[in-house]
């Protein structure tokens, strides 16, 4: 399966539209100039479970998390490269691994 290009960068955010997209995001925090959470589930299946059902929808956007699992945990840190920071698409990629953790909960 071919992955779909990348959308074309939109720039880092401001401190400020950061500040803002962390109050529309729940428990995501910036750390080391990254958006970043920690995901808990029940055990290993729900934790994998999260990541095989996230990749999916990750490689369609074209925009991969930084992640990284051990047991029940999932620790994720989002930034754009191509911007030098975090950027829109690394919030609506917060957005969407919310949205699947909560199915998963």
């Amino acid at each position: 399966m071919k992955p779909k290009s990348a959308p074309k960068n939109e720039g880092k955010l401001s401190r400020a539209e950061i500040a803002i997209a962390l109050g529309k995001l729940s428990g995501w925090t910036v750390a080391k100039g990254k958006l970043h959470r920690e995901y808990k589930f029940a055990d290993f299946v729900h934790a994998f479970g999260f990541m095989a059902t996230a990749a999916m929808k990750i490689e369609a956007m074209g925009h991969h998390p930084e992640w990284f699992n051990v047991y029940n945990n999932v620790r994720v840190d989002l930034t754009t490269h191509d911007a030098g920071g975090i950027s829109a698409k690394d919030v609506e990629l917060a957005v969407v691994l919310n949205a699947i953790a909560k199915r998963l909960a």
